[in-house]
């Protein structure tokens, strides 16, 4: 019996981020923030390559994200021609390209 009461007395001295339950409101408001801004950096970032792709013209010099690195030699709606060396062009699509490069990047 003064187990219970001295387990009160000490819960009810306790500070609300001690006692059980207090401190997951904090936590969730923390993990929530961080779910949020990890949502808006993903958008941000899906603009900025759909900006990129959209972008892509004839002479374009680029890195598909297999890793090839090759020439934009045609531009259609969904594909892309990539000149990957003389003589040698592949079709791929418009969403395969990673990065573009600095002009003069391959010679």
């Amino acid at each position: 019996m003064s187990l219970s009461l001295i387990s009160n007395a000490y819960a009810a001295g306790a500070s609300p981020a001690q006692q059980p339950g207090g401190g997951s409101m904090i936590i969730m408001f923390f993990l929530v923030v961080a779910f949020v801004f990890m949502l808006w950096s993903q958008q941000k970032r899906n603009k900025q390559q759909k900006a990129m792709v959209d972008a892509l013209q004839k002479g374009d010099e680029v890195a598909t994200i297999g890793g090839m690195l090759g020439k934009v030699d045609k531009v259609g709606d969904n594909y892309l021609n990539l000149t990957i060396a003389d003589n040698v062009v592949v079709q791929i699509q418009r969403s395969a390209v990673q990065t573009v490069l600095p002009k003069g990047t391959l010679k």
